[in-house]
């Protein structure tokens, strides 16, 4: 391609030029727009791949100032890894279904797609003058019927391998946006994205079966050990939250058919003295039903109750324990013992089976139960008792006479109100007695299956993911409900399933999807037998539609497959992945899900999707998140007005690392600027040509030079962005050094140090790095020019400057050799003439010399 600019008078030629970064990006937009050098996977390039994918932005309005830290970082990486010599992949799309579009528009009284496109076309013209890398051919926006036609065959292969089904139960309920929420999505008891406080509701919804994987995606998080941020793998780990133990099967007397109840300690079952089951769980009901009408009665007002309570509050160990005796009792399948069964919301529907057995000397929680209602308490561990071989150590009087331990006093959790939660034998417990608690477990769960009334089992705190969505702007679920058929899945001819044209529609939430009352959308022929039916009327949750979108973007415009299995193989997984730590469960674990779900299918040869993961941290003002109700936001737009896209990208790289949270009270844009500018005007002051011969230039600059290139990439593959600016301020300084006081500007080292400056420079200020290019005499892209070879002879020191203290003050320095010995340099600083006198005469207490660069005398005065 014919280079626009190669004939093109360049007005910034002279050193006394005035940087302008208003007219450089003007001046450089529309090149990188007929040049398109970012675009990947062209024919015939042979370069080795990366894949570096910043999590795509939701179209809410104009970029913000998180935009532009998230997407400035993963740019930078991007724009190393291309200099590095790869065939560097990086696209961007909207991630564009979803409530906030719906409520928009609910509140203007417009269709969703106006509010949404409009937006996206804001977006992307901030991202242009933004400029990261992207490779825009490849744009993409979920609410594309060319997108989700492709969530609908996801969702139908699923289905097809019983991962996708449809169950009623109780489901979290937003009241104000009228939808289902995963408990994810449910933060301190309020919905994550209005706030509202979250009811329970009883409703027939659709679930993506996760806990089928929930071992792997455990397991497999040892594969990004060292690559994923720890904190993440650690909320992965906990929100899965696997436990090892026994599935317990007691009788009900007056029910045919046994409960299954989960425990860590099925030691501890000769001490349980009563059984708890979750109010709102289908047991209780059912256990309520069959007692008498005052139980009924007492049972349905609890209920109600508990139905108004959150589950942080129900959780909390603080709270006074309440429940209600269903007049039923259970039987202990160790003891024959009968138990009374209790509903109390302290446990929970969806933990194990909804039924607890009650243990109270040994769980708190249990035991303040106990305690509030006056049941048994049984001690079946005795705490006191060594659990380990260790013989004691016997202590002797004055007199020779061992000294015999005190008896430790027997411990009463009645009387105490505290559990007994620690390690020891087993007592009352029939063929357990003298059992630690590792043996106990394995003897008991040896009883229990011999027995036939239980077994070794895991349970995990994961739950299957809810993905029906009572809402209109989301992807439809491709099922038709047929009176005879049941459950028909729409033919994938027919996908895809589009959303019918939102006017003539009440969008607002009553409750029940907007779409059933489209009666021309929802009525159809059934595929099977060809009678009436009816469309599912739910969308799906647009955690589906980010599941699985690195893949769409191998292929976008592809229409007869959701991605092409060669593309994955030479891209996938993601090399690089970077967005905010506040997707750091649902969106990641779903993923993940979905990654492996298509593994097994035999569509992808990996089962991870992100290979690394950078976290940005948050953008703050003055110790707060930014929002105009407290006056303290900071837009965007007016920060690229004023500043220009360059200072604004150096600013957020300089702020600090990456994962750290950055105070915009705390940042100089200006100072970027002025940085930014001194760069440039480098490049103007340049006088030797292209081909000069570098080796001939001044070896001080050089070693500054080739130290930054041999640096720099190990610190960006480390994050550490603001190390590398920094050092390229001190590069910058020596140049500008080494211009006015000598060599000069015609050395052959300031040309080569300022090509460097562009190169490095165009990581996190491409206009500027591009227009220095062009005025040191290059054709664009800086871009693409490959990273440089650090000399190896340019990074021996030649000598080091050590600093001589006197108790931690600095009283001397001195040029000393790179591996110069301790003892030699503490014989230089005690006979450094400002150390003498700083001595003074006092005696010298330590000598602390970390050679070459340090020697602390310490006196004593």
């Amino acid at each position: 391609m014919e280079n626009p600019l190669a004939n093109e008078h360049d007005p910034h030629t002279t050193a006394d030029a005035v940087y302008d970064f208003a007219a450089i990006q003007a001046k450089w937009l529309p090149v990188w727009d007929e040049l398109q050098p970012f675009r990947a996977g062209l024919p015939g390039d042979t370069r080795p791949r990366k894949y570096v994918l910043d999590m795509f932005p939701y179209p809410s309005g104009d970029l913000h100032m998180g935009h532009a830290e998230a997407f400035g970082f993963g740019d930078i990486v991007a724009r190393y890894w291309r200099q590095q010599g790869f065939d560097v992949l990086h696209p961007i799309g909207w991630d564009s279904f979803g409530l906030p579009a719906e409520n928009a528009a609910i509140k203007r009284g417009t269709d969703p797609r106006e509010w949404t496109y409009a937006n996206i076309a804001q977006q992307k013209a901030s991202f242009r003058q933004y400029a990261p890398s992207f490779d825009w051919s490849r744009e993409l926006h979920t609410s594309d019927p060319e997108y989700y036609k492709w969530n609908q065959w996801l969702f139908l292969e699923l289905y097809k391998r019983g991962l996708a089904y449809r169950k009623a139960g109780q489901v979290n309920w937003c009241p104000n946006d009228q939808t289902v929420l995963a408990n994810e999505q449910v933060v301190d008891g309020h919905c994550e994205r209005c706030g509202a406080l979250v009811t329970k509701k009883a409703l027939t919804q659709w679930f993506f079966k996760v806990t089928d994987y929930a071992d792997r995606l455990l397991d497999d998080l040892n594969q990004l050990e060292g690559h994923w941020p720890q904190r993440v793998l650690s909320m992965q780990r906990n929100w899965i939250g696997r436990s090892s133990g026994a599935d317990v099967e007691f009788e009900i007397e007056g029910r045919e058919e046994r409960i299954s109840v989960f425990t860590t300690r099925p030691d501890t079952l000769f001490g349980a003295t009563f059984m708890v089951v979750a109010p709102d769980s289908d047991l209780a009901a059912e256990l309520a039903s069959g007692a008498g009408p005052d139980v009924r009665m007492r049972f349905q007002d609890y209920l109600d109750t508990v139905r108004g309570t959150t589950e942080m509050d129900r959780l909390n160990q603080e709270r006074p324990k309440t429940g209600v005796f269903l007049e039923r009792y259970a039987v202990n399948p160790v003891s024959g013992e009968r138990l009374p069964i209790w509903a109390s919301d302290y446990v929970l529907a969806d933990y194990g089976h909804g039924a607890i057995m009650a243990v109270p000397a040994h769980d708190q929680r249990d035991l303040d139960f106990a305690r509030a209602f006056d049941l048994p308490i049984r001690v079946v561990v005795d705490t006191n008792a060594p659990v380990t071989g260790v013989i004691p150590v016997i202590q002797l009087d004055e007199q020779g006479v061992p000294i015999l331990p005190e008896e430790p006093p027997a411990l009463d959790p009645a009387s105490t109100g505290v559990a007994l939660a620690g390690e020891g034998r087993m007592v009352n417990s029939g063929p357990l007695d003298g059992l630690s608690k590792v043996n106990a477990i394995k003897r008991m769960i040896e009883l229990l299956e011999s027995r036939g009334t239980g077994r070794a089992a895991k349970n995990f705190r994961l739950r299957d993911w809810l993905i029906s969505r009572q809402r209109y702007w989301g992807t439809p679920i491709p099922i038709i409900h047929c009176p005879a058929c049941g459950e028909v899945p729409v033919p994938q001819e027919q996908l895809p399933v589009r959303l019918p044209d939102a006017e003539g529609l009440d969008l607002r939430p009553k409750g029940k999807s907007p779409l059933a009352a489209a009666e021309e959308w929802s009525t159809v022929s059934c595929p099977q037998c060809g009678g009436e039916a009816r469309r599912d009327s739910d969308t799906m949750d647009t955690f589906v539609d980010s599941s699985w979108y690195p893949l769409r973007f191998l292929n976008p415009n592809d229409d007869t497959r959701a991605f092409d299995p060669a593309e994955a193989e030479k891209w996938a997984p993601v090399d690089q992945y970077v967005g905010g730590v506040e997707h750091a469960i649902l969106h990641l674990l779903y993923s993940r899900f979905i990654t492996k779900v298509l593994f097994d299918l035999g569509y992808i040869s990996f089962t991870e999707p992100f290979t690394s993961l950078l976290n940005q941290g948050q953008v703050l003002m003055d110790g707060s998140a930014m929002s105009k109700s407290k006056g303290n936001l900071v837009e965007f737009a007016d920060q690229l007005r004023e500043h220009g896209a360059d200072a604004l990208r150096v600013t957020m790289a300089f702020a600090g690392p990456p994962e750290d949270d950055v105070d915009w009270a705390d940042v100089s844009q200006a100072g970027a600027a002025k940085f930014l500018a001194r760069a440039w005007r480098i490049s103007g002051e340049v006088t030797s040509s292209p081909d000069v011969e570098w080796k001939t230039g001044d070896p001080a600059l050089r070693r500054v030079t080739h130290r930054l290139l041999a640096d720099a990439p190990g610190l960006v593959e480390a994050y550490k962005f603001n190390v590398v600016i920094a050092r390229l301020m001190e590069l910058v300084n020596a140049t500008r050094k080494t211009i006015d006081q000598g060599p000069g500007a015609a050395d052959a080292a300031v040309r080569e140090s300022a090509e460097v400056i562009a190169m490095i420079l165009n990581l996190f200020a491409p206009y500027t790095a591009e227009d220095m290019w062009q005025r040191l005499g290059y054709e664009p892209t800086v871009a693409l020019a490959q990273w440089r070879k650090a000399d190896p002879a340019l990074l021996v020191e030649e000598s080091v400057t050590a600093v001589f203290q006197v108790d931690g003050k600095v009283r001397d320095r001195a040029d000393v050799a790179p591996k110069i010995a301790p003892e030699e340099l503490e014989a230089l600083a005690k006979g450094s003439a400002a150390v003498v006198r700083s001595i003074d005469g006092r005696e010298i207490a330590n000598v602390v010399v970390r050679a070459p660069k340090l020697v602390n005398i310490v006196t004593r005065r």
